[in-house]
């Protein structure tokens, strides 16, 4: 094992060179920075005792163009490689490893291929794949990853083959995953603005291009192109190497020295391109077209902050976008909603690029307001300069700076934000790896600077003083690009001979061949493998105490929390009626957005902010697993904050939920238009998410609650709310404050508290019963009555289709088969397998669309999504046939175990102590026994290729009986031929 001592600067080992060694208090660790002789790869350990170990490569990749090559790249080099020739490594690793993360992301600068897993074999196992992915991809002998992947023609020709006049003549199209990704992606207005603004910032950068690609530029990129690009970049001089957590460095360093720094690589003459830096300028009349709904008309304005190595500068505008525009009371973007503008406003920071930018947006905009926003920006900048920034607002944002630093929640395994964050500054300056994970300092600064005029002076740079500056009006309308494209293909089709065509045909049948050819065996072989042996022994979630001496029945989780208290109220709603749903969603909304009998709107913001890490109200339905139908709601009001803030958790929730008026009807339209922008943008970017809760509303009633609650139903109610709004105000208001009467009530509470015993206690000496009136039976509330299904609609069936702007849609079908089959764990093996295998190799690689995947649980509802589709007809085609793929499914015995090892250690994989309490809470709600995760465990370990064939009826089931829905664009979803009922939503 490596020491100390190996790590102290000048070191070396294992062909590497220590740069520099030294303690890392951010991550409880230290940073060891490195340099491999030989190769010139750069390399940081981030070494600490996390036992969820990350390793990532990245590679400088600024674009030079708008064909999307490193987008393009990123997919194709995990397309098989010379140790690994099988045609997806990536899936393989998907349906066999224990990972807790993989995937590759394409930045616009930078090119990331990170991995995480508890295991350490595993680690190894991933860290070989991504080597030999990168280095030594496939694509050089095989064209037709690229064609997949990137573009290639396609002739639609039914009816052509037939020896008739009348047979319509062929229709030409381009298909290609990324592509059909990309349309989809630029069919979000936030992400063609995003663009466009940077473009007009740095048009002398790699930021004036669209890193993923633009569908009308892909196809100009050549084979030969992408593989000289290839060969530029993926080189190990223009490396990043990043581990994290317990790794066994010395075990890691030797093989990435022996497997791959060390071996000889031939060198291009061509070298990488250059990222670029824009001298200022500025540009404020910029007008970008989009064919899209006109609600999403939207205006973007960009400041440049400066340069990435200026770390603290960065700093401050990110704690700056916060104090000023956080929240609706936050005092720039309450005077910017004052102005009547747009339906919303935000601002955020774009960092990790060589010149950050602060950008504040105006979304649901009027038309010609973009210079009224402008102006809007600047002149309240310029009076929080001469006024002074309020010091409660910037306290408030310092310390919910410093809550999300203590809880280290990511939403992923923590090694792999954390090398993102490195190379927000290593990548831009070879002495900067760990600026950017050091913010200790940067912090105690700006606190002292709030004696001073620090952030005074940051904004004036920032906004009001600023010579590098955009402004961009993206505006509803014709933007010619499909019928360019249209137009492209048709000129296209019209120039090819007889032959040409032919060879259209002939390259699009090689590439299914290499589609459908299964790897060889011995190619399969030469994939690492773990067997179940490798997984240990099961780590059952910690248990929990139920008490039942204190004010209200009550959870109790002894976690390890870093010092913070994790408190989740529940209420019953029960008695409520299935009218009033829509109303509970708003008060859940508008809660902790409004004043209270104690403070104004803006008092309240910032006392949260400060004292708070987080609270929200929302609504929650529990079903019976036995019967669906049986269902249960509550209320939860969820917080957390620093133990030293215990008093305070314990006493705003209550604030909140007792005193908050509904008497300011600007404050509350502006919520509800939020949240309906916020929906509007869902429906076209999150498409399979809404189609399948779209779904379960025509087959169980819980899906009638939830569409009551946040779906398609709820944003109607929320239209026609907004429509007419000041009519019914009053109305709202009484309706708002009825509900909030019976439901925060002491009739079948529950509480969960997250933290130490001393807390615990201390928490309901300040709490007490919380003023509430009502009574609970000893542990009543931490039982579900199960008796709200009386009050739901029967479902209905349908087949919908919604119409929403964009190029691409997302297709679900479903059925209910709780009546057919039994759940257990071994239907998580079977999700693995079809979503992996058949699903992908079918929907994805065949079919071009983005993603796909099967889904069932407990409830017993099974339903298959797409996302970022090109088609609708051919992709339910595919689900149909399933049932009959898996009739057949008999796997290689190494092939089951993979999917075995990789579900369960989907199964075992570690969350954070807020999780691990929430998801014990669903449970006792549900009605689940104590032993159900290990039930579940021990079922997916004994999943064998015979029980997954006998759900094959399940699927054929589907097939028969199941219900459909879509999203997507108007002419994707008219030309398919299904008895759909097309909605226009937007």
């Amino acid at each position: 094992m490596l020491s100390s001592h190996d790590f102290q600067a000048g070191a070396r080992t294992h062909g590497f060179v220590v740069e520099s060694s030294e303690p890392l208090s951010e991550i409880d660790g230290s940073a060891h920075v490195m340099r491999h002789e030989k190769s010139g790869a750069r390399l940081l350990f981030l070494q600490n005792a996390d036992e969820n170990k990350a390793f990532s490569i990245a590679f400088k990749t600024p674009p030079a163009d708008d064909t999307g090559v490193f987008h393009i790249l990123e997919h194709s080099v995990l397309c098989g490689s010379e140790k690994f020739p099988v045609k997806e490594p990536f899936v393989d690793l998907l349906k066999t490893s224990m990972q807790t993360f993989l995937n590759a992301l394409t930045f616009p600068d930078k090119t990331m291929y990170p991995v995480a897993s508890t295991n350490d074999q595993d680690l190894m196992n991933l860290t070989d794949v991504y080597m030999d992915a990168v280095l030594n991809p496939a694509i050089y002998g095989k064209r037709a990853i690229f064609e997949q992947e990137g573009w290639h023609y396609e002739l639609d020709e039914e009816g052509a083959e037939e020896l008739d006049a009348a047979a319509p003549e062929p229709r030409l199209r381009y298909n290609g995953v990324v592509f059909n990704e990309m349309k989809g992606a630029l069919s979000d207005p936030e992400s063609v603005l995003y663009h466009a603004v940077n473009a007009a910032l740095f048009p002398d950068t790699c930021y004036a291009f669209e890193s993923g690609g633009h569908p009308r530029a892909i196809p100009q990129l050549t084979y030969e192109q992408f593989l000289d690009t290839h060969a530029r970049h993926y080189r190990l001089d223009n490396a990043y190497i990043v581990l994290y957590g317990n790794v066994d460095a010395e075990r890691m360093l030797s093989f990435l020295d022996e497997r791959y720094l060390s071996v000889e690589r031939p060198r291009v003459e061509g070298v990488p391109n250059e990222i670029g830096v824009q001298a200022p300028r500025v540009a404020t009349d910029v007008t970008a077209t989009m064919d899209t709904a006109p609600e999403n008309a939207c205006v973007g304005l960009g400041y440049v902050v400066g340069e990435a190595r200026d770390f603290e500068r960065v700093l401050a505008c990110d704690v700056l976008m916060d104090a000023l525009m956080g929240g609706n009371e936050s005092p720039m973007k309450r005077a910017l909603l004052d102005e009547g503008l747009g339906g919303d406003v935000t601002a955020y920071l774009i960092d990790s690029q060589a010149q950050p930018v602060a950008l504040f947006q105006l979304k649901n905009a009027e038309a010609g307001k973009a210079q009224a926003f402008m102006e809007a920006v600047e002149r309240e900048a310029a009076r929080l300069v001469r006024d002074g920034i309020p010091r409660d607002v910037l306290e408030a944002s310092l310390a919910q700076m410093a809550f999300d630093l203590r809880e280290r929640d990511r939403g992923m395994a923590d090694g792999v934000p954390l090398a993102m964050n490195a190379l927000a500054g290593w990548l831009y300056d070879d002495a900067m790896p760990t600026t950017y994970l050091r913010y200790e300092d940067a912090l105690a600064h700006m606190r002292a600077g709030l004696d001073g005029r620090y952030f005074e002076d940051v904004l004036a740079a920032l906004v009001c003083e600023s010579g590098h500056k955009a402004l961009v009006d993206l505006v509803p309308g014709e933007d010619g690009a499909a019928s360019e494209e249209e137009a492209e293909l048709a000129e296209t089709l019209a120039a090819m001979n007889d032959a040409r065509r032919q060879a259209v045909r002939d390259d699009v049948a090689a590439l299914r061949l290499m589609q459908e050819t299964p790897d060889a065996p011995e190619a399969t072989a030469t994939l690492p493998r773990l067997r179940v042996s490798d997984i240990g022994a099961a780590v059952p979630d910690p248990a929990f105490d139920v008490l039942l001496d204190t004010p209200v029945p009550c959870l109790h989780h002894d976690l390890p929390t870093r010092h913070i208290d994790y408190l989740s109220l529940y209420f019953d709603m029960d008695g409520l009626a299935f009218d009033d749903l829509p109303y509970v969603t708003l008060l859940g909304m508008l809660l902790g957005r409004l004043g209270t009998a104690q403070r104004s709107a803006a008092e309240l913001d910032v006392h949260m902010r400060t004292h708070l890490g987080s609270l929200r109200f929302f609504a929650e339905a529990y079903s019976s697993d036995s019967d669906p139908s049986k269902l249960s709601l509550k209320m939860v009001a969820s917080a957390s904050a620093l133990s030293e803030e215990l008093e305070h958790l314990a006493r705003i929730p209550r604030e909140v939920w007792a005193s908050t008026a509904f008497d300011d009807a600007g404050k509350i339209r502006d919520i509800l238009v939020q949240r309906r922008i916020s929906m509007e943008q869902s429906f076209m970017g999150e498409g399979h998410v809404r189609a399948m809760n779209r779904l379960s509303s025509y087959l169980f009633k819980s899906g009638v609650i939830k569409e009551q609650m946040g779906g398609v139903d709820f944003y109607r109610f929320l239209c026609e709310l907004i429509d007419h709004f000041d009519e019914r105000f009053e109305e709202l208001q009484k309706r708002l404050a009825d509900v909030r009467d019976r439901i925060f009530t002491k009739d079948g509470m529950a509480a969960s508290f997250t933290g130490s015993t001393a807390d615990l206690e201390r928490f309901w000496e300040i709490a007490g019963d919380f003023g509430l009136s009502g009574q609970t039976a000893p542990g009543d509330g931490l039982r579900c009555r199960f008796s709200f299904g009386d009050h739901v609609p029967e479902p209905k069936a349908k087949q919908e289709a919604f119409i929403v702007p964009g190029d691409v849609c997302y297709v679900a079908k479903g059925a209910d088969v709780h009546e057919t089959v039994a759940y257990d764990g071994a239907w998580a093996v079977l999700s693995n397998a079809l979503s992996f295998d058949y699903l992908w190799n079918e929907v994805r690689v065949k079919g071009g669309a983005y993603g796909v995947g099967f889904r069932i649980g407990p409830d017993r509802f099974g339903r298959f999504y797409s996302f970022r589709d090109p088609g609708v007809d051919a992709t339910i085609a595919r689900y149909d046939e399933a049932g009959a793929w898996l009739a057949r499914f008999a796997p290689a015995e190494d092939e089951m175990e993979g999917y075995v090892v990789s579900t369960v250690a989907s199964h075992d994989a570690p969350v954070k102590p807020r999780q691990t309490a929430r998801r014990q809470d669903v449970a006792l709600f549900s009605g689940k026994p104590e032993d159900y995760r290990e039930r579940l465990r021990e079922e997916k370990l004994a999943a064998t290729p015979e029980k997954l064939r006998a759900y094959a009826e399940v699927l054929d089931r589907i097939a028969a009986d199941g219900a459909a829905c879509a999203f997507g664009g108007e002419s994707v979803l008219r030309a398919s031929k299904r008895p759909w009922e097309f909605v226009e939503l937007l």
